[in-house]
């Protein structure tokens, strides 16, 4: 078979860790940094992806010692375009649980490649990928589980079940008081649709079943956090929800990649980077590479861009998004358009980036909060409502925008931007902001340090995953990367 499992408390091969991420960016580039983690520790990784994937994969893992495996993206899926192997080319993120779905036509390559690959200490795959722990427990391998989010959003989730939120006759933008956390109140739509008007019938309602049945089946959960950031929410998940084996190991972002190109002669500053180092006070905007934006609100987003008189650089990632004619020759003395990929992290690490203007993505909060830069959160989809209400209430690292009529998920007129921009960048509630990120800069880098939470985490899930014995982790920095 070519797996050996773990047995009497010891494993009989060195540490190999199998990494299967989601096909989306958001999910999969953590556990690139994931990987480096490991590889320090002498860790043997391999990487699962897909043919139309495996480039960024092999790109993101250069100067690394990680294997790379292709499998087969299931061909003739209704609605997903051919070629279709990532959630960013989708054509509207509609499809998207029709797209995680047929990732089950996946298993049995999965569990081929599981028969012919080296012992394997454990898996750890991404939550969406829930047929993985069907592969894993027949394979007598422990599964951990990925999700990319933060552990706030789970156990505010988790006690919005058990409130009877979803199921009550409040309206859906009533806020309503959590038991266990009554500081918290929540409304229904800081969720999507498939949460708050669930139909049993759907797909959506079918996948999440899956995915929640096989993360309690799961070994244990790998977190993107750190304890220090969170502590409350940690401690209620391990507690209460019968996570023991529940691993805070982030923030991941904070693993560098190997920066030895940028010692050539040879090496020259991107374009972005050239007009930021001339800057002092930057409010750097990005929505991800999936947010759906209307023209009518990318309209109201310009006005107040515009009307904010502040220094901007705005990434647009989506080519279908066109801008009024004229606007950036009004703003090009204090803004910068960027269409190009560029380093979120070198970006908000930079001096001069003072303010980041975000749809609150677990990996670009995380991102902020690293580079101690306040947020101003304009979520969109998925949970970043959530994380939203977290940054700003919660761990008050920033503000939210203002939409009309006050309504969660409404529109957002361009007196809105403006008005918070400007706060933001100039107001007392964002200098308060400012200050509590530095703080948390500060504490996030402790975290990954030796000694740090994250880091005993990480030792920590090295040890219970496989039964590995102390001393076998002791030899780090090796000659992975």
């Amino acid at each position: 078979m070519g797996l050996v499992p773990c047995e009497g408390g010891s494993c009989q091969f060195p540490t190999h860790v199998l990494l299967f991420p989601f096909m989306a960016k958001g999910h999969t580039i953590p556990l690139f940094h994931f990987a480096r983690l490991l590889l320090r520790r002498n860790t043997f990784v391999t990487v699962i992806t897909t043919p139309a994937n495996r480039p960024f994969v092999t790109e993101s893992l250069q100067n690394t010692t990680a294997s790379i495996i292709d499998l087969p993206f299931p061909a003739n899926v209704p609605d997903i375009p051919p070629g279709v192997e990532s959630t960013d080319k989708l054509p509207s993120m509609s499809l998207f649980y029709k797209f995680a779905t047929a990732t089950v036509h996946m298993q049995p390559h999965f569990e081929h490649t599981l028969e012919t690959l080296p012992s394997v200490s454990f898996i750890v795959s991404d939550g969406f990928l829930w047929w993985t722990q069907h592969s894993a427990s027949k394979f007598s391998i422990r599964r951990l589980v990925y999700y990319g989010m933060s552990s706030y959003v789970e156990a505010v989730g988790r006690e919005a079940v058990i409130s009877g939120i979803f199921s009550g006759p409040q309206p859906d933008d009533e806020p309503v008081m959590l038991n266990r956390f009554p500081w918290i109140r929540i409304s229904k739509n800081d969720y999507g649709p498939e949460f708050r008007n669930p139909d049993p019938k759907s797909l959506s309602f079918e996948f999440h079943m899956n995915v929640f049945s096989s993360q309690a089946k799961s070994f244990g959960m790998v977190v993107n956090t750190f304890y220090e950031l969170e502590p409350v929410f940690i401690d209620y998940l391990k507690k209460e929800s019968g996570h023991k084996s529940y691993y805070c190991v982030g923030p991941l972002c904070l693993e560098e990649e190997p920066r030895n190109n940028k010692l050539s002669v040879e090496f020259r500053k991107p374009t972005w980077m050239e007009w930021l180092d001339k800057k002092q006070q930057v409010l750097y905007v990005a929505f991800g590479s999936q947010a759906e934006i209307s023209t009518e609100q990318l309209k109201e987003i310009v006005i107040g861009l515009e009307e904010s008189e502040v220094e901007f650089m705005w990434v647009i990632r989506k080519k279908e998004w066109e801008l009024p004619q004229g606007f950036e020759e009004r703003v090009e003395e204090r803004g910068m358009i960027v269409r190009e990929w560029v380093d979120q992290r070198e970006i908000l690490k930079h001096k001069s980036v003072k303010g980041f203007l975000s749809h609150c993505g677990w990996n670009s909060v995380l991102e902020g909060i690293c580079g101690g830069v306040p947020i101003l959160a304009w979520p969109m989809m998925a949970e970043q409502h959530l994380n939203a209400k977290m940054v700003e209430e919660e761990i008050k690292v920033g503000l939210r925008v203002d939409t009309c009529h006050g309504s969660m998920r409404g529109f957002v007129k361009g007196e809105g931007v403006r008005k918070m921009v400007r706060e933001l960048m100039e107001g007392g509630r964002g200098r308060e902001a400012r200050k509590k990120v530095a703080e948390l800069a500060e504490t996030a880098k402790k975290a990954v340090a030796e000694g740090g939470s994250s880091c005993r985490a990480l030792d920590s899930m090295l040890v219970e995953a496989c039964g590995k014995k102390e001393s076998a982790i002791e030899g780090r920095n090796g000659n992975g990367v």
